[in-house]
C-alpha cells in the first residue's frame, strides 16, 4: 500500500513538471500572472498634451471651483499605439482666481485639470497642469504650477498719461495764448490721466473657447489597454 503511494505521488510530479515545460516563460498567461498591472499601459509624467479650451475663461467673472472644459488636440501614442485619441475631453477646476489691481498687480489664474474623458465614455483620472500658452501674445505661463498671467498694461498706462498731457497742453495754450498756459495745461493733463490710471483696473486675463494651452502630465498616467479601442 505505501508502495503505490509513493508512486502516485511520483506521478503527479512528473505530470506537473511536464506541464512546466510545455508553457514558455514569455506566454501571455504567465506575463499577465507576473505582471503588476496586467492589460494596462502607461503614459510617462511629464508628457506634454495639447488642448483646446472648450469655454471662454476670464478672470474678470471667474471664481475658485468653476469648472474648465477642453479637448486634446494631438493623438499621443505610446509605443506604436494611439493611446490619446485627438478630440478626447478634458474636465478640470480653476483652483485660483486673482483680478487686476489699480495700481499695480497683475490678473491671473491657476487651473488643474483632473478628468480624462474618452469618446466611449472610458473616464480616467489625470494629474495635468499647463505649461505653455502657445502663440498667446498677452499671457503667460508665470510658475511650475501652471499659474496664467496677464502681462502688464504699463505702455497703455503711459499713452494714456501722454494723451491727456497732450489735450491739457493745447487747451492750455488756446486759452491763456502763452507758453505758459500750455505748461499749465499739460501739467493738468498729466495729472487726470495719472489719475484715470490709478482709478482703473489693469487688464483681465481673457481666453476665448479654442485658445492653445499645453498641457503637462504631473505623474505617471495609467489607461486599460483593451477600454481605449
Amino acid at each position: 500500500m505505501r508502495r503505490f503511494s509513493v508512486l502516485l505521488i511520483l506521478i503527479a510530479l512528473v505530470a506537473a513538471g511536464q506541464q512546466l515545460k510545455e508553457r514558455p516563460a514569455d506566454s501571455p498567461q504567465l506575463q499577465n500572472e507576473t505582471a503588476g498591472q496586467p492589460g494596462t499601459i502607461e503614459v510617462p509624467a511629464g508628457t506634454q498634451i495639447p488642448l483646446r479650451l472648450a469655454q471662454a475663461i476670464s478672470t474678470k467673472n471667474a471664481k475658485p471651483g468653476d469648472p474648465v472644459y477642453a479637448e486634446t488636440a494631438f493623438p499621443i501614442a505610446i509605443n506604436d499605439r494611439i493611446v490619446i485619441p485627438a478630440g478626447t475631453y478634458v474636465q478640470g477646476r480653476i483652483a485660483q482666481v486673482k483680478r487686476p489691481g489699480r495700481v499695480k498687480g497683475n490678473a491671473e489664474f491657476l487651473m488643474h485639470f483632473t478628468t480624462l474623458v474618452y469618446k466611449s465614455g472610458y473616464t480616467v483620472m489625470l494629474p495635468g497642469s499647463v505649461e505653455q500658452m502657445p502663440g498667446s501674445e498677452k499671457q503667460h505661463v508665470k510658475d511650475k504650477e501652471g499659474t496664467i498671467q496677464q502681462d502688464s498694461n504699463k505702455g497703455h498706462d503711459a499713452g494714456t498719461v501722454a494723451q491727456t498731457a497732450g489735450t491739457g497742453a493745447m487747451v492750455g495754450g488756446i486759452a491763456d495764448r502763452s507758453l505758459k498756459g500750455a505748461a499749465l495745461g499739460g501739467a493738468a493733463g498729466a495729472g487726470a490721466g495719472m489719475l484715470v490710471s490709478l482709478l482703473t483696473r489693469g487688464p483681465d486675463v481673457n481666453l476665448p473657447a479654442g485658445t492653445s494651452v499645453q498641457m503637462v502630465l504631473q505623474r505617471p498616467l495609467v489607461v486599460q489597454a483593451a477600454k481605449i479601442q
